[in-house]
């Protein structure tokens, strides 16, 4: 019995969510630590020999610190740096507690993506030397330095445990002694030679040393550089007049013999002007042009390094309308010596002394003395281009006083200067209104309004009404608050009020002709009376005078009530309420408002009583819920307190984002009526696609970071049908902004549909002839119903009776209405217009309607009679024709029906097949897929993987060795010959060279090719971009042979060469992590439902035939009877270890006097007892990979019975005691021998076993047919009563049946669903299909009848199959780099040859990825996944693998009744696989192109994953075959080539051959000295 209890086992620990040391050990978790080689946080037990020494792994509690540097001396070099040594510097690293590392294992530097270097270590850490010049990266541009992560990792677990910075820097990159002595680094600069560098000693003459630069110089510093003095005045020039630039420079560099003198540099908006200098000696204190200093010592100092340099006088001008321009000045000498730049002032008194346009004096008169502006001639100009006329007095900015007092910011002049400037002008009065109670802000502007602000102070009056200043601008504007209307007796006339406004100055007075009007501002009424709580309800408050003066608010008892100016008039202002204080959104009470108080500047109005705040409204129900693209159909709102909104809108929203929105009308408080908003469907679908990649992108980033399994995803939208979420505009109520939201028991998904089509008339016109109109069209219904639908006549209705999803019904008025549409335009046909109107916004016009009517017409007795005896004559006439025919057809008509008997036998037979296919494509895939869901994805580890694609078959091939072993033992001289191979393997000459003197050789066959391709791969696995590059190569020797050809295009279709196969490895290698990570979940789902569809049917266990199959090869074209059978497993053996029965995988089923545990397996009584154990095996270990799996051979199935036990036997125990399992198998004794020695193998239904059966697997301890003694019997040796005699020709013996039909002695054919024609039972099973004996009762079923099968197996597994090419067919940002680059690669070589015929092209990329790499794995599943192929799910893929290669070609196929089935099969859908492989190609191509540092960066990455998987030596070796078979010729090669030549290849190989012939003479002996060793090479 069961037990209540359960016991629950929970994680304690999450070590892995912790990415760094210090966030491991600062989590304090007594259970994790830092594995500080494998640099991951980790329990102690998962890091690799953690108590090897203490630093390995970290824990909180031990005190130990994170392993990190201390200190790196130096930190920074030089780019070109390089010692006499060589080209590497010593760098120390200075590293705390530095894990011990085991015997053969050592430390390596890694400098970014250099290769790996070995350190050193030392008492204090490491030493390590940095890369050659050709590793270092190169410097980015306008940039002075490069920072390259230097990291160290162990060789032991070849990850990256500390890393940091290091910068290489450049002097080079600075131009200027400024940013060369300020820079970061150790820099000089060399003032003769303007040039900066590292290397003091390269300069001649004056040195200044960098600032940061420790070897520190005499002139050390930026002080010592040739620049401008700093404290000199800014420098000034006029528009348009000649002026002299004076420079004072320090440290100016006097010319040596040779060099050119200075110059000045002016660039003024893009040109440059050249202007002459000359130095004019030493700057002096005197004359004010240096800043006096404060000890005497500093002062001869200043007085020795500061000169004078003049630039000669010139004319500046520019074009911009700016008072300003900002110019540069540079000082150069000798052309491009850069000595210093500054900014030079260009300016315009015409503008500096100018307003809106206008020439203002009291601008000018008050511009800083240094612009030297004036006015004369009413305008502000240059004071020297002025002219001095007599009896003119000029004011000038620079002619009162030499320095000026300042006052509040602004300059002091006399008031004698402002005299001679006009009179105050009055341009602007803004606003011209305001309140009685005066406080608006009037804006007075225009020219000439004083020097001051106490110029104007109670100088400014409105009428006689002063108006106090408050905001000042010189000359141009006053802003000064009203003060209150002055009180008119007698009138009320609103002109009383009116006065003109008046400003004082100094120069005089001036009045405006525009006047100010003071008005009486009031308040009458306020719509609409009520809103929500929530508010944001707009307001429309009435009266007069609304819009005057400078400020206007309005409140609700206290609650501000925002206003909108711009919508608001005179009689109307217009204002937002805010929420309501104090009120709940559900709440039911209204709340009144006592007053209204609307403020305009110093005047209060009130008006009482003027609103309500109503509940907020809310939404109980939406109906209908589906609208067509175009929208507009009406969905019925319930809900409460809508009528408190006045102008509702309907939104749309996805993802948070309003789509579009349409106005409601409001029906009463509890209904409303919303149009659907029209959506662009494009752009929905857009949106979509778009959020959906983005999703399938964090999922991806997630899968990888947490390792999680793929499942197959369902999208939640098809192309015409798609959900969005429904909201509501209503003023400020944000609860009904998102129903979903705020009230997720109300339905508010809006599902948007095709539009209907409605059909047009023929030739635009239709005929009525009275009942009613038919309309034709489709998606009719989808969106819409009869209220939906209106269908006018001209200007009359047709009343809608049906709408059917084609038809749409109707019944027109009596009489043709009147020849117009439906808005009362006549038509040119003059007949009335049909239109069909859906919802609001769909109009469909179909054309003219004309009617028809019958006249009648008067029949007389006469006619009557005449039409009578017509009629009879023609009886009369028809039946003696009959009589005729059937006399004359009677015996035609006896061999009908005797055909028409087998006709129907047969119909029927075929009848039946259909309906049985069709039943078979209709097929719940929903429970297959969740079967999927939960099965694991076994993958093959890299170097399984690795030998599947290069070695396919091979299981014991020398490379597999492991190459530590070799490592740690002695090295023969054999090895150290090998190892000298191997550099020449690295030099791409000598490979290129290699392998064309192989490829040259007619002995080198195909098998040659394919091997050397293969071995060169795995040698260079570790260095994939010296690999990638030997490919480039290739790659361009065969395009260019290809180019020359008549057909390019068949360019890599077949392994010609080794670089075929070469590119075959390399994407291999390439696409590993993207065929595991993201492409490989949809394979293996492939290859699951094939094999899942095929098991579901009988599968012939001799000939491999299915009943459900893609292939026709492999086709059961019988029809075999059968049932499924669900058996119910025993754990008999608990001891047993392979067979781990686990409840969790299927439920349990318990029988009365039985408490072992079952497991259900769904099985056929077809099946053969092997068939059946692979299923139960399959059921047991679906998350198992199949090399973990035991075979069917080392187990045995056993029955039991329990009419064999003993009835009187304890209850519980009978059955264990007493009842021993039947052993089931293949063949025994019992196996029946027909006519002709045909021997059925056994199946579950020979055994009589039923539904519900109960059985166990049982290990195999001896052969099938032994004696009793381990507890089970079988047939061969017990009394059951399914145990029948053999008949004829049976010999009773027992054996196992063999794999062939001949294991049961001669003359015997075994044989399971179908017997093989005698004929063809020698040959290959199942190629013939004409020896069968396919009889039905009697007649014969056509073998062509069973083809439909195909169709229902591929309607099976066509979602499948579309899944994968789609994910396999997509640009995502997980496909490699390396993709791109190669379709790069293969688009430039054909432009270069000249090839512009995009067919070429296509097939090129066709032959390289689709059919040397996907054609591949889809073909072999079984080399990226631990699984175990049969032949017919074999010959399934080779159908799906055969219509990816007709997807590739751009070329179409004819086909025909006498096309091969796997061609017909999927000829509907090759079309849209052909579109989306051309959409993949140009996804790829219009990608961003790859870098060649973002390929290297890739390629390192392979090289570290790849390397230590196998024996390089022995692939050396392998390898080393073809050069002693081809020796002489590869010499000759290598001579011939001249890069070989000059690099002595051939001398350095034969030099190798004689290492190996002294090896193979004296045998396998130590490894000679290295000096010895060495020596005798450079003596060969």
């Amino acid at each position: 019995m069961k037990s209540s209890l359960q016991v629950t086992k929970y994680r304690v620990e999450s070590c892995s969510s912790y990415t760094n040391c210090s966030s491991c050990l600062g989590a304090r978790d007594p259970y994790c630590g830092w594995c500080s080689l494998e640099k991951r946080c980790t329990v102690q037990s998962a890091c690799q020999k953690a108590t090897f020494s203490s630093p390995r792994w970290l824990s909180f509690g031990s005190g130990q610190q994170c392993i990190d540097f201390e200190m790196i001396l130096p930190d920074r070099l030089p780019i070109d740096h390089e010692t006499s040594s060589g080209p590497g510097e010593k760098v120390q690293l200075t590293i705390r507690t530095l894990p011990e590392l085991p015997a053969g294992a050592k430390y390596q530097c890694v400098w970014g993506s250099a290769p790996p270097a070995d350190a050193l270590v030392t008492a204090t850490g490491l030493t390590c030397m940095t890369p050659a010049r050709s590793f270092r990266p190169p410097i980015p541009p306008h940039h002075d330095h490069v920072l390259v992560p230097l990291a160290v990792r162990s060789s032991e677990t070849n990850k990256d445990f500390v890393s940091r910075n290091f910068a290489f820097y450049d002097c080079s990159r600075h131009n200027t002694c400024g940013s060369c002595v300020k820079s970061d680094w150790a820099c000089n600069w060399c003032v003769y030679e303007n040039t900066c560098t590292h290397n003091a000693s390269t300069c001649s003459g004056n040195v200044v040393s960098g600032e940061n630069n420790p070897a520190q110089l005499a002139s050390h510093g930026s002080g010592f550089c040739p620049r401008f003095w700093q404290d000199q005045t800014p420098l000034l020039a006029a528009d348009g007049a000649k002026s002299e630039l004076q420079l004072l420079v320090e440290n100016l560099p006097v010319p040596r013999v040779g060099q050119l003198g200075f110059q000045c540099v002016v660039s003024i908006e893009g040109a440059t002007m050249l202007v002459g200098a000359r130095v004019m000696g030493a700057a002096d204190e005197d004359d004010g042009s240096i800043t006096p200093t404060t000890t005497a010592t500093s002062s001869h100092q200043y007085h020795r390094r500061v000169q004078r340099v003049v630039c000669e006088p010139t004319v500046y001008r520019y074009e911009s309308g700016e008072g300003e321009y900002e110019a540069r000045v540079t000082l150069v000498w000798n052309r491009d010596h850069v000595v210093d730049a500054r900014p030079l002032t260009l300016y315009k008194c015409g503008v500096l002394g100018a307003h809106r346009g206008h020439h203002d004096c009291s601008l000018c008169v008050t511009r800083h003395p240094r612009y030297r502006c004036t006015w004369c001639g009413a305008a502000c100009r240059y004071a020297p281009h002025c002219p001095s006329l007599a009896g003119v007095a000029a004011a000038s900015s620079a002619g009162v006083a030499a320095r000026p007092t300042m006052f509040g910011g602004r300059v002091d002049v006399n008031d004698a200067r402002l005299a001679q400037c006009p009179t105050p002008r009055i341009d602007v009065i803004q606003p011209l209104m305001g309140p009685l109670e005066g406080g608006t802000l009037v804006t007075i502007e225009g020219s000439n309004l004083g020097l001051r602000e106490e110029d104007v102070r109670d100088n400014v009056f409105i009428g006689d009404v002063p108006c106090r200043v408050h905001e000042y601008h010189v000359s141009v504007r006053i802003t000064c608050v009203t003060g209150p209307a002055p009180l008119r007796h007698g009138s009320a006339d609103s002109s009383d009020l009116q006065f003109p406004v008046r400003v004082t100055t100094p120069a005089g007075t001036t009045q405006s002709t525009v006047k100010f009007t003071y008005t009486n501002v009031s308040v009458t009424g306020v719509w609409p009376p009520r809103g929500p709580v929530s508010g944001g309800t707009v307001l429309s408050v009435s009266g007069r005078f609304l819009n005057v003066g400078s400020h206007v608010s309005a409140t609700l008892d206290n609650l501000p009530c925002t206003v909108n100016k711009t919508q608001s008039s005179s009689h109307r202002l217009v204002c937002t309420t805010s929420r309501a204080s104090g009120a709940h959104e559900g709440g039911e009470a209204p709340l009144a408002v006592r007053t209204l108080v609307v403020t305009v500047d110093g005047a209060q109005r009130t008006l009482a009583a003027p609103y309500t705040y109503t509940p907020d409204p809310q939404v109980f129900e939406l109906k209908p819920l589906r609208s067509p693209w175009g929208g507009g159909r009406l969905v019925t709102v319930h809900g409460s307190n809508l009528d408190a909104i006045q102008a509702p809108r309907i939104t749309v929203n996805l993802f948070e984002k309003v789509l579009n929105s349409s106005a409601c009308r409001v029906l009463s408080p509890g209904q409303m009526e919303c149009p659907s908003p029209p959506l662009d469907r494009d752009a929905v679908l857009a949106i979509l696609e778009a959020h959906d990649s983005l999703r399938r992108r964090r999922r991806s980033r997630s899968r990888r970071s947490h390792k999680a399994q793929r499942s197959p995803r369902r999208r939640d939208h098809d192309g015409d049908e798609v959900g969005v979420d429904v909201g509501f505009v209503m003023d400020g109520v944000a609860s009904v902004l998102h129903l979903r939201k705020h009230f997720p028991s109300v339905r508010s998904r809006l599902v948007y549909l095709a539009d209907p089509v409605y059909y047009t008339f023929p030739h635009g016109v239709k005929l009525y002839k009275g009942d009613t109109l038919v309309i034709e069209g489709e998606h009719i219904n989808d969106a819409a119903d009869e209220s939906d639908v209106r269908v006018t006549i001209g200007s009359a209705v047709c009343n809608v009776t049906s709408l059917a999803a084609t038809q749409l019904v109707c019944s027109p008025p009596e009489d043709q209405p009147a020849p117009t549409d439906e808005r009362g335009v006549s038509t040119p046909e003059r007949l009335p217009l049909v239109v069909v109107h859906v919802g609001q916004y769909l109009r469909y016009p179909l054309g003219v309607l004309r009617y028809e009517r019958h006249r009648r017409f008067p029949l007389t007795p006469e006619g009557i009679a005449g039409l009578a005896g017509g009629a009879l004559f023609l009886v009369l006439a028809t039946f003696v024709v009959l009589a005729v025919y059937r006399r004359k057809s009677s015996q035609a008509e006896r061999v009908y029906k005797l055909m028409q008997l087998q006709m129907d036998s047969l119909e029927s037979h075929v009848r039946t097949e259909c309906k049985q296919a069709f039943a078979e494509l209709q097929t719940d895939m929903t429970d297959l897929t969740a079967d999927l869901e939960s099965s694991g994805i076994p993958t093959l580890d890299h170097r399984a993987y690795v030998m599947k694609v290069f070695f396919p078959g091979v299981t014991d091939h020398p490379i597999l060795a492991d190459p530590k072993a070799r490592a740690h033992g002695p090295r023969t001289n054999y090895d150290v010959a090998m190892l000298q191979f191997e550099q020449l393997i690295g030099n791409k000459h000598f490979l290129l060279s290699f392998i064309d003197t192989l490829e040259s050789q007619k002995s080198f066959n195909i098998r040659d090719k394919v091997n050397v391709a293969s071995l060169v791969t795995v040698l260079l696995m570790g260095r994939m971009e010296y690999l990638t590059e030997v490919l480039r190569c290739l790659m361009l020797r065969l395009v260019s042979a290809a180019a020359a050809t008549k057909h390019p295009q068949l360019m890599l279709r077949r392994t010609e060469s080794v670089v075929e196969k070469m590119l075959t490895n390399w994407l291999a290698l390439c696409m590993y992590g993207y065929l595991k990570d993201d492409a490989g979940t949809a394979l293996f789902l492939l290859y699951k439902a094939i094999k899942h569809q095929v098991e579901k049917g009988p599968v012939d266990a001799l000939t491999h035939d299915a009943r459900y199959s893609l292939s026709e090869e492999r086709l059961l074209r019988e029809q075999v009877d059968f049932s499924p059978v669900n058996i119910h497993l025993l754990h008999d053996d608990p001891h047993y270890e392979k067979i781990p029965y686990q409840t969790t995988y299927s439920t349990l089923a318990m029988y009365a006097e039985e408490y072992e545990e079952k497991v259900q397996v769904k099985v056929l009584d077809c099946d053969t007892i092997t068939q059946v154990k692979a299923k139960i095996l399959d059921a047991l270990y679906r998350n198992t990979p199949q090399s973990l799996r035991p075979s069917v051979h080392e187990v045995d199935l056993g029955k039991r019975n329990r009419s064999l036990g003993l009835s009187s036997a304890p209850r519980g125990l009978a059955a264990k005691a007493f009842i021993p399992p039947v052993t089931l198998s293949d063949e025994d004794r019992t196996t029946l021998t027909g006519v002709g020695g045909w021997r059925r193998v056994n199946t579950l239904a020979h055994y009589g076993v039923r539904d519900s059966a109960v059985m166990a697997l049982i290990p195999r301890q001896n052969d099938s047919f032994s004696s009793n003694c381990t507890g089970y019997y079988s047939y061969a040796n017990s009394v059951s009563p399914l145990n029948s005699p053999v008949v004829e020709g049976g010999d009773g013996s027992s054996g196992t049946m063999g794999r062939g039909g001949g294991g049961g002695g001669p003359g015997v054919q075994f044989y399971h669903l179908v017997r093989v024609a005698e004929d063809s039972a020698s040959g290959t099973l199942g190629s013939s299909r004409d020896g069968r004996d396919r009889t039905y009762g009697t007649h014969k079923a056509i073998p062509e009848i069973f083809l439909t099968r195909l169709l229902s197996t591929k309607g099976t597994v066509q979602q499948f199959v579309d899944d994968f090419f789609r994910t396999i067919l997509s640009a995502n940002d997980g496909l490699p780099p390396a993709v791109k680059w190669l379709f790069d690669l293969l688009d430039d070589a054909s432009r270069a040859h000249g090839i512009s015929d995009p067919e070429v092209i296509h097939a090129w990329k066709s032959n390289c990825l689709p059919l040397r790499f996907w054609v591949n794995f889809i073909k072999n599943p079984d080399f990226i996944f631990d699984i175990a192929k049969t032949s017919t799910v074999d010959s399934c893929l080779s159908v799906i693998a055969q219509t990816f290669i007709d997807s590739c070609s751009t070329q179409e196929h004819r086909l025909g009744k006498d096309s091969p089935s796997n061609k017909l099969l999927f000829a509907k859908d090759i079309p849209r696989y052909r579109a989306q492989v051309k959409s993949f190609y140009s996804d790829v191509s219009s990608a961003q192109p790859v870098s060649e540092q973002e390929l290297g960066q890739h390629m390192q990455q392979l090289s570290a994953a790849h390397q230590g998987h196998f024996d390089n030596l022995a692939a050396l070796k392998e390898l080393y075959i073809y050069v002693t078979k081809y020796h002489e010729l590869i010499l000759e090669s290598l001579d011939a080539d001249p890069y070989c030549r000059k690099l002595s290849l051939a001398h350095r190989l034969q030099s190798i051959g004689y290492i190996l012939e002294s090896y193979s003479h004296a045998g396998p002996v130590a490894p000679m000295p290295p000096l010895q060793l060495a020596g005798q090479l450079s003596e060969l």
